[in-house]
């Protein structure tokens, strides 16, 4: 494994701490939100100009909304007491500038907030800020015409990863210890690999609905991102519960997340399937790399096996499901708005209104023949164990990769395969950090877990970070 250590960190000690240690700071009284508030924004005003994470800010509203934290219950798992927190900018918060990254949205100011965060408020989340994203969240390069690109801290020449990248970058700096993004081909989980820290995505409706206009549908999910894993599972705590305006939303578990991550051991069974059985090819220094990270967990007591579930039709059932996502937004969308669409999220759309009712019904049945397919996989393995993407982050000047392990890709999704499964199963799945790898940058494994088993996920993330020697922690800026 690569030892280069991390690049320094020279922002406010509060900064540095994980997120868990803050909020249980705040349970005593150790600290006051305003302190944190101030943190943040002095930390946020130093990094911004470097890599554009949180393009905008609502210091004054976070102010405002400290005043209504007293009611909240401090025994709740998911308190945050007031924490401040980065919101995805495809995500409404009300009176806040929320553009979904596109010029036809650049001066919208949403009159009510999603649901989502209305749940992160009462909890005692500060929102302190959107997070940059590319065009209504296409592609995994965070780039867009309102505020420009989101450059990766770990080396600013560097993507960033996407859609989320500005809520990875941000945290990957210490500019807030928690920030919400959104995954459907991955948008969680490659910038969480690309900037060194750890992103959930959840079983559908476990952490709030995708579409305000489209609430059935449930290939896209929101949910936690933060720099370690029982922070992660302390703000999935904090998403979970029923919530009536999302139709597939159902209740929380008895047991808080962050009582599994406590629980971690060793004892995993691993199903480790290097390239999906030649689904997605990987550049030979992101296979020696993991290869290496599996080595060491089965080291330490897990039992790794090279295995891969039945993955027959998932492309196509994929790109189907996708394609129908686009189209169902494009029923709602204001043509003013459409008409400023870059090339590729257009192509999407066009996609989508090719479909026939023969496509769709083909996707419904292979998207249930790859869950079963997974269920019978689960039946010898406790987490399947994969790449989180195939190459390391390439220059953030190239929309999407278009070669790796001397493959041409032809579309623009081709280099996201890895993302495919969990979202077609409806299953959960996180991006974990396994130490640092070429030239010292971040590498993320993604392990997919069972249907709604996000505890038992979390622990078997917890496990390899303990192994990994992560949380990697946050980080200045290192030009490229």
């Amino acid at each position: 494994m690569n030892s280069n250590a991390s690049p320094p960190f020279t922002g406010p000690d509060l900064c540095a701490r994980e997120a868990h240690e803050i909020v249980a700071l705040l349970r005593k009284r150790d600290i006051a939100p305003r302190d944190l508030v101030g943190a943040s924004r002095a930390r946020t005003d130093a990094v911004e100009p470097q890599i554009n994470a949180m393009p905008t800010t609502c210091w004054d509203w976070a102010e405002a909304a400290i005043a209504a934290l007293e009611g909240g219950d401090r025994a709740a798992p998911g308190w945050l007491g007031g924490l401040p927190i980065g919101i995805k900018d495809l995500t409404p918060v009300a009176g806040v500038r929320t553009t979904f990254g596109t010029k036809g949205l650049r001066d919208f100011f949403p009159a009510t907030s999603d649901p989502l965060v209305d749940r992160l408020e009462t909890r005692g989340a500060l929102v302190v800020g959107k997070t940059n994203t590319p065009e209504m969240g296409a592609g995994a390069n965070t780039f867009n015409d309102v505020f420009g690109p989101t450059l990766n801290p770990w080396n600013t020449r560097l993507n960033a990863g996407g859609s989320s990248g500005g809520a990875a970058a941000g945290l990957a700096t210490g500019e807030v210890w928690l920030s919400h993004g959104s995954d459907h081909g991955g948008s969680l989980r490659t910038p969480a690999a690309y900037c060194g820290i750890v992103g959930l995505r959840p079983t559908p409706g476990r952490a709030g609905g995708a579409s305000p206009n489209a609430g059935y549908l449930i290939e896209s999910a929101q949910g936690p991102m933060a720099r370690s894993v029982t922070d992660c599972a302390l703000f999935l705590d904090t998403m979970a519960g029923f919530e009536p305006r999302f139709p597939i939303s159902y209740p929380a578990p008895d047991a808080p997340f962050q009582e599994a991550v406590r629980r971690a051991s060793g004892r995993l069974r691993i199903g480790y399937a290097p390239d999906l059985g030649g689904f997605s090819p990987v550049d030979a220094e992101m296979a020696t790399h993991l290869n290496d990270a599996m080595a060491q967990l089965e080291r330490s007591g897990a039992n790794v096996e090279e295995a891969c579930p039945d993955v027959t039709g998932l492309e196509r059932t994929y790109h189907i499901l996708r394609g129908i996502s686009w189209v169902t937004a494009a029923r709602t969308m204001d043509p003013a708005v459409r008409r400023h669409f870059k090339p590729t999220l257009e192509e999407n759309t066009r996609f989508g209104e090719g479909l026939t009712i023969q496509d769709v019904a083909d996707a419904q049945v292979g998207r249930t023949a790859i869950f079963n397919a997974m269920l019978a996989f689960f039946d010898r393995f406790d987490v399947l164990a994969l790449p989180v993407v195939g190459c390391m982050p390439h220059p953030q000047s190239e929309e999407w990769v278009r070669e790796i392990d001397g493959q041409t890709l032809t579309g623009y999704m081709d280099w996201l395969r890895f993302a495919f499964l969990a979202t077609t199963a409806g299953l959960p799945a996180i991006s974990v950090p396994v130490g640092l790898g070429p030239r010292g940058m971040p590498v993320g494994l993604q392990l997919v877990g069972k249907p709604r088993g996000e505890a038992d996920l979390l622990a078997a993330a917890r496990f390899v970070e303990m192994v990994m020697g992560g949380p990697l922690g946050p980080i200045d800026p290192v030009a490229g």
